[in-house]
């Protein structure tokens, strides 16, 4: 696969605003977000998106993993991956075994974060197109009809995130290197 070399400095005021603020938050630039940065209407819209997903989606810290990581394995982003199971262990406390199952593509312990998951990569897969029977199984799970459009903000902002990475091939972070993540190969690139 081919990816873009992104040669030269940034010179958005609105990316330098964003690196700084995320400098600050975090004590660190993660790589992606100095990829992204390259496109200030993109990392704008990803970092407001993101922080929106997280304050309004409805859905608790762990839950919010699950949909991202989620997307995540659908598209194949192996830097998303690392960087969300790292958060999932060391900042939103989602059970390793649930983190894993996903990373793992295998069935998550829990039933209702399993729906959320299943749902989750339905929509991913499908761009948006559920059956009855699976907004039947998502609701009586105990989410809402609003969790479903919740589901496609995560989307949303992991489609922006996932698609730019594998294009610009960001290297992955020493802190988040202990989670390195690779998909099996079998199911790695889908047919179209």
């Amino acid at each position: 696969m081919a990816h873009l070399k992104l040669q030269g400095e940034v010179t958005s005021e609105i990316s330098t605003n964003i690196i700084n603020d995320t400098k600050k938050k975090f004590g660190f630039v993660p790589n992606m977000y100095k990829k992204l940065a390259h496109n200030a209407a993109l990392l704008d819209a990803h970092t407001y998106s993101y922080d929106s997903f997280r304050a309004n989606s409805g859905f608790t810290p762990v839950e919010q993993e699950v949909v991202l990581l989620s997307v995540a394995y659908v598209n194949n982003c192996e830097y998303c991956m690392a960087a969300h199971s790292f958060g999932a262990d060391n900042m939103t406390k989602v059970p390793t075994e649930v983190t894993n199952a996903i990373r793992n593509g295998e069935t998550i312990p829990d039933s209702k974060l399993r729906v959320l998951s299943e749902t989750t990569q339905i929509l991913t897969e499908r761009r948006g197109q559920l059956s009855e029977t699976e907004i039947e199984n998502f609701l009586g799970a105990g989410y809402s009809e609003s969790h479903i459009l919740g589901i496609i903000a995560g989307i949303a902002v992991k489609v922006m995130s996932n698609y730019a990475n594998h294009i610009t091939l960001p290297e992955l972070d020493d802190v988040f290197s202990g989670r390195k993540w690779s998909k099996n190969k079998e199911e790695q690139y889908l047919t179209v």
